[in-house]
């Protein structure tokens, strides 16, 4: 018996997205036109479901991501354990071949189990979702929300994902995301099940935007 559904999703894309520029939780950047279409395409496929209430982190690009479902006044919490890992000193940099091999030394570091390694200035997985555990156990914690809504970020929807179906943070890459995704799940009281991965049916009349 499900006693609690989450539609997950991501952020529609961003400028900084489609330039290759690091975001993280240290840049506020907002959605660009791209984006705000994603945003529109997903709340005119789900506008009819019955959200008690919108969880997001408190960067723009999530709440902006979620507007549509703000102006038919669902109530609203943000929560900066919900952020994007904080990517440190490369945040607001475009990406350098060098920059690049780094990031992706780092990303093989987590794949081989150093989840607690920080990236330059940043944090490990292993400290996002420290900080993700408290915003959860407050969710779960209102059984009255049966079904909500929650807006975030790439890199944080993997470290979630691997908390909430209990797999290890070493294969958060198996939860491959793009920009507003949906991530369906369903919480029977004890444990959390992924129903839908990556979702985007609601994007296909964007296709022509999106290359």
């Amino acid at each position: 018996m499900k006693t609690k559904e989450i539609y997950l999703i991501r952020h529609g894309e961003t400028d900084y997205n489609r330039k290759g520029i690091v975001q993280g939780s240290g840049v506020d950047t907002d959605l660009n036109d791209l984006g705000r279409s994603q945003a529109q395409a997903f709340f005119e496929k789900y506008q009819h479901i019955p959200f008690k209430k919108v969880y997001t982190s408190v960067l723009k690009r999530a709440i902006q991501s979620v507007s549509g479902f703000l102006s038919l006044g669902l109530p609203h919490e943000k929560y900066a354990g919900l952020n994007e890992i904080s990517w440190g000193h490369r945040e607001g940099q475009r990406i350098t071949p060098e920059e690049d091999a780094y990031y992706h030394s780092v990303l093989a570091a987590w794949a081989d189990g150093e989840d607690y390694l920080r990236i330059d200035g940043g944090e490990s997985p292993a400290d996002v979702q420290a900080r993700q555990k408290p915003v959860i156990d407050t969710i779960i914690s209102r059984p009255e929300e049966d079904v909500i809504l929650v807006c975030m970020h790439g890199r944080a929807i993997r470290i979630l994902l691997s908390l909430l179906a209990e797999t290890p943070l070493r294969d958060m890459d198996q939860y491959e995301h793009t920009n507003l995704c949906l991530y369906k799940l369903e919480y029977d009281g004890k444990k959390f099940t992924i129903v839908a991965h990556n979702d985007i049916q609601h994007l296909h009349k964007l296709t022509h935007l999106m290359h």
